[in-house]
């Protein structure tokens, strides 16, 4: 049996430019993410230090360095993400979830996917 655990990383919210608007291009806005890593740590679970657990602060870094680009699409900075997160081989699969809040003014537009490692 393996021990596998969610590593979540919920309602980080950065101000960047996403979208294909005029002003979505020049104006960063508020988009929130959230991101559920599926992690396999083997036969056992991980001991009580964090150099055997999955250092979730490279996704948060990771987060950050984007919201630095334009990306015209939720569907593509949801890839990128979720590409980040693949990168640690004990990650088996991961859902990236983004939300622009503040598009209209009842409601909040998104994304979600699920990748698989080795996909």
């Amino acid at each position: 049996m393996s021990a596998v655990f969610t590593t979540i990383l919920d309602g980080l919210e950065v101000t960047m430019r996403l979208g294909i608007h005029e002003g979505e291009v020049t104006t960063p806005q508020r988009v929130r993410l959230s991101v559920w890593m599926e992690v396999d740590y083997g036969a056992h679970p991980p001991a009580d230090r964090i150099d055997e657990a999955l250092d979730y602060d490279f996704v948060r870094r990771g987060i950050h360095d984007f919201a630095g680009r334009h990306f015209a699409l939720q569907e593509t900075l949801c890839e990128a993400i979720a590409a980040l997160c693949l990168r640690d081989p004990r990650v088996r699969s991961v859902r990236v979830r983004s939300m622009k809040p503040d598009i209209y003014p009842d409601a909040a537009i998104g994304c979600e996917i699920v990748r698989m490692a080795g996909e």
